[in-house]
């Protein structure tokens, strides 16, 4: 008997490890339209959050992608955006699909794949201000300029010349109040977080520079990809199926993303 629930216990814990392999974690923080966001119901695109209620978006996709190439199921783990790097060192979750770009800083703790997405840095304001004709850095002299905690959108302000340089705020849904309220003049965001601001708030805009008037970044910010554990086997394998998303798919499920998402931020 004794042989036998030694056994037994062995199975099971076999059986346990299996189950827990078949199963692909992602951390985002689900609050990053159109990147990642939550909503009460669930739809055809959307996947459960491990805590509650749903996420969909851009990443979302992504991850669906992944983890069927991988033969394996998907969960999201919703994690708040400056708790993302430890929840992946410390194994609560295998992965970071999250709107995350491979900066030289981060790269320091985690590895990533290859880019999934490839943006552009912008300032969104409000319709009818000051700023919304600008077309150069040097015309946001003397504006309350703010960008999301912890992200390099957040650095690259003191580019801007003149600039008052404002707190960062935790995350976009705040940086967008405190715009929509005045208190701030503008913050800085990637285009697609733009157009998804512009489409739940009328009243935003926002303000794209040409070559040689916007902000100097390296290629390492505007990619976006996918954050991994120090030599994770699975980075060679997510890269070999992203590979197969073309710029042009990739750019039609941001499109479909933008026009899905909540228009309440």
């Amino acid at each position: 008997m004794k042989k036998l629930f030694v056994c037994l216990m062995a199975l099971t814990l076999l059986f346990t490890a299996a189950a827990m392999a078949e199963t692909l974690k992602v951390g985002m923080e689900c609050n990053y339209a159109p990147f990642n966001w939550t909503q009460a119901e669930g739809s055809e695109f959307a996947v459960p959050i491990a805590a509650g209620g749903f996420a969909d978006g851009y990443d979302v996709q992504i991850a669906l992608f992944v983890a069927k190439e991988l033969g394996m199921d998907l969960e999201i783990v919703k994690t708040e955006w400056d708790g993302l790097p430890m929840a992946l060192t410390s194994g609560k979750v295998d992965a970071i699909i999250a709107g995350m770009s491979p900066t030289a800083q981060r790269k320091l703790t985690i590895d990533f794949s290859d880019f999934y997405y490839q943006s552009d840095l912008v300032i969104v304001v409000n319709k009818g201000s000051q700023y919304e004709n600008a077309t150069r850095l040097a015309d946001f002299e003397g504006a309350r300029i703010s960008g999301q905690l912890s992200t390099f959108h957040y650095s690259v302000i003191d580019q801007i010349p003149g600039v008052i340089k404002q707190t960062a705020l935790a995350d976009f849904p705040a940086l967008i109040v405190a715009l929509s309220s005045g208190r701030i003049d503008g913050y800085v965001s990637e285009r697609p977080g733009a157009l998804s601001a512009m489409r739940s708030n009328p009243n935003l805009t926002f303000v794209a520079f040409g070559d040689g008037d916007g902000f100097a970044v390296t290629q390492g910010d505007t990619d976006i990809a996918v954050g991994l554990p120090k030599g994770s086997p699975l980075t060679a394998k997510i890269n070999t199926i992203l590979a197969k998303l073309d710029e042009n798919t990739r750019s039609q499920m941001m499109v479909a993303a933008v026009e899905r998402q909540p228009l309440s931020e």
